[in-house]
Order: structure tokens, then C-alpha cells, then sequence
């Protein structure tokens, strides 16, 4: 019988293994596979001269340009555009870009420096005692508040007894890292004196370090207390603010070889819920991201060691985390693991119209679009639930 289909092919492997089932031969693969995926690549603040002579090289090589009304018309000096093409038209416009002027060369090389990113493999993360491959499954880390005042749990393992029972209650259910955190970062939330952080953290870090297999991270923006936690036995800095709130955590990261998880916040806890707002939301949080890896690296911390999460809830409006969800794999510009969290925050709450202690199946459908759109590790409550979410979400799209 007849039949055609439109075939969904993400990435260039999978198109290989289409040609290889279909009998194509080695050259024609080698051939065809870079012209597999069409690729929309968004510049932005590029100078009008040099996105006309770009745009007259995409068109003569098979690609397309957008431009806005403004920029076709010549009454802006910078204009932003979207590219249209596959790998192999990149590439060629790139070798033509070398020799021309108004910075076109350098334009070149970012272009083809995103795609690589975005296409790139990830590496690995490892520890005395872990080692994350990623791209090979999703993570689990489980949340341990020591607080009396989160927004889902505070309050209910904020004494000693309780932090390391929960923690290994999480262990048990499949958590892959566990996130300690002292101080809340619940919207409206005042920030914590650096001495009652500490009298929180430390005592648990230090006990569960000799007596867990998994590393434990800590969430905090304070030089001191991630110096600290690291020497009490942490593995990993999570920082809501990217090294914005206190550039030294950096150094510190750096002096530990310590991984860390780099989010992106807009204000700080206190008014970032006060009407956020945004020009192009996922461009601002991409730059956010950027300006924090920069810093990290020049503390020296290893870019393989960098995890980075665009920060739902922090600073977004119900509308901007949908967004962010629906167009996550657009952080893989970066070239960095994607951390998501959304476990039980406002999104689903305001979308199901549910309280915080019911929004389960809510966290289940984030955590599996999130992966199935780039996520790498989840960030969870409910740690038994979402492992087995992972578990069937990378079945299905980390074949």
C-alpha cells in the first residue's frame, strides 16, 4: 500500500539511522545529514549594515533572513533578525562572512559557535562519590528545606531530626542529588542573617556527608556559607542569583573544583513577584545566564562543571513559566545541562487552580515536557513520583 508520512526528526544522529535504515549509502549520508535540520537562529542589536550584506549571504546560499519593518527600511543603526537554514548553509555563509566588514566575521563565528552549543553532546560531572552523564538520563534532586518559612515545606524539616530523615527518605525514593537549603526564597521573603543560614545548614551537611552515597548541594547565594558547606561536605553550589548577589561564591567554586547550578532570578525574593515584566523574555534570561557563566569562568571554575536553570517562579508571571516550558530547548544555546525547577510552584497552582499540597499531577506534566524540551536535572518534592515521571519521559525521548 502507498503511504507518506512527515517524518519528525530532531537531530542529525536520528536522520543518519532514517538513511542508514533506508540503505543510503556512506557519501550520501555524509552528504544529506547537514541539511537535515532547519535551524531559526535569532540575532539580536546587529549593526543594519551588517545585517544586509547577511542577509543577501543567507539568501544567496539557500537561506532566509527576517527582518522587521524598521531595519528593511533603513531608519535604525542595529536591528535584530532571525536566520533561516540548515548547518551546511551556515557554514558556507560563515566562510563568506571571514572577509567582509562590520564585524560580520565575528557575527560569523558566534553563529556557528551557537549552533555547535546547541548541537553539542554534553560531558560529564563527577565526584568522590557520583557521576552524571548527562544526556543519558534525567537527575533527580530532591529539595530539603531546613526553614521554617518555604513556601511548600517549611517548617517541616527544619530540626535536625527531621532534615536527615527526609534526606534519606529522598535517597530511597530515587533522589540523585539532595539540595540543602537554610534560607527561603518564597516571594516576599526577607533575606536571612549569614550566622542563622549557617546554624541551619551546617550541622546537617556534616552529619549526611559520611553517611549518604549521593552528593548534596547547597542553596544558597552567600560566599561564606557555600565555603562552608563545601568544607563541611557539600558538593555543589546552587546559586538563585548566578553570582549576581555575591561575585565571590565564585571564587570559592573555583578554589573547590565544586560544580555549580547557575539560575536566573529578575529582582531578588523580596519584589520579584512585584509585577515582572520583560522586552523579550527568553533573550534576557539567555543573557542573564551568559553574564553568569562568564563569571564563573573567570573565577576559573571548569565550563563542564557548569549547570545552568532559567529560574521558574523567580521574577516570571504565570504566562513568562509557560513560555520558558514551552521554549526550554532554546537554552541549549548555551551549551550547558539545564537544571528545571518547578515542583509545586504558582504555575501549577494557578493553572489547576489547586493549593500547594495538591499540585502532584500538575509537577508530573512539567517535569516530563521539561525533559522531553532539553531539561537535564529536576528539581522535586516529591521525589518518588517524579523519578518514576523521568524514568518513563526518558524512555521515551532518550532512546
Amino acid at each position: 500500500m502507498q503511504q507518506a508520512r512527515v517524518l519528525e526528526i530532531k537531530d542529525e544522529a536520528s536522520f543518519k539511522e532514517e538513511l542508514e535504515e533506508l540503505g543510503t549509502d556512506k557519501s550520501g549520508i555524509n552528504i544529506m545529514a547537514p541539511k537535515s535540520q532547519y535551524y531559526l537562529i535569532k540575532l539580536k542589536d546587529i549593526p543594519l549594515k551588517a545585517a544586509l550584506i547577511l542577509k543577501q549571504e543567507m539568501l544567496s546560499k539557500g537561506g532566509e533572513v527576517a527582518l522587521p519593518r524598521e531595519g528593511a527600511g533603513l531608519q535604525v543603526e542595529e536591528t535584530d533578525l532571525i536566520l533561516m537554514g540548515t548547518r551546511s548553509i551556515y557554514k558556507k555563509v560563515e566562510k563568506v562572512l571571514r572577509q567582509q566588514p562590520f564585524g560580520l566575521r565575528e557575527i560569523g563565528e558566534l553563529i556557528l559557535e551557537t549552533l555547535d552549543s546547541y548541537q553539542s553532546e554534553l560531558g560529564s560531572i563527577s565526584g568522590s562519590n557520583y557521576e552524571f552523564n548527562f544526556g543519558k538520563r534525567t537527575y533527580i534532586m530532591g529539595i530539603l528545606n531546613v526553614t521554617p518559612d518555604s513556601f511548600s515545606d517549611g517548617g517541616e524539616y527544619n530540626d535536625f531530626d527531621t532534615a536527615v530523615e527526609r534526606a534519606q527518605e529522598m535517597i530511597d525514593n530515587g533522589a540523585d542529588i539532595i539540595d540543602i537549603g537554610g534560607e527561603s526564597t518564597r516571594p516576599g521573603s526577607d533575606p536571612l542573617p549569614l550566622e542563622e543560614e549557617l546554624e541551619r545548614v551546617i550541622p546537617v551537611i556534616e552529619y549526611l556527608t559520611p553517611r549518604i552515597d549521593v552528593p548534596i548541594s547547597v542553596d544558597t547565594y552567600k560566599s561564606e556559607v557555600g565555603r562552608r558547606a563545601l568544607e563541611a561536605g557539600a558538593d555543589i553550589i546552587n546559586d538563585i542569583t548566578g553570582f549576581k548577589e555575591d561575585p565571590k561564591l565564585a571564587e570559592v567554586a573555583a578554589e573547590y573544583d565544586a560544580p555549580v547550578i547557575l539560575m536566573h532570578i529578575q529582582g531578588r525574593p523580596k519584589n520579584m513577584q512585584q509585577n515582572p515584566s520583560y522586552e523579550d523574555l527568553i533573550s534576557e534570561i539567555l543573557n542573564y545566564l551568559q553574564e553568569s557563566i562568564d563569571v564563573g569562568l573567570e573565577a576559573g571554575i571548569k565550563r563542564e562543571k557548569i549547570i545552568v536553570d532559567p529560574g521558574i517562579g523567580f521574577g516570571k508571571t504565570t504566562d513568562h513559566n509557560l513560555e520558558i516550558m514551552q521554549r526550554l530547548g532554546e537554552f541549549k544555546s548555551l551549551g550547558q545541562p539545564i537544571l528545571l525547577g518547578t515542583s509545586r510552584k504558582s504555575m501549577i497552582g494557578n493553572t489547576l487552580d489547586l493549593p500547594v499540597d495538591q499540585r502532584v499531577e500538575g509537577t508530573g506534566a512539567t517535569v516530563s515536557i521539561g525533559i522531553a524540551n532539553g531539561a537535564d536535572i529536576v528539581r522535586v518534592h516529591d521525589v518518588k513520583e517524579m523519578a518514576r515521571v523521568a524514568k518513563m519521559t526518558d524512555a521515551m525521548v532518550r532512546r
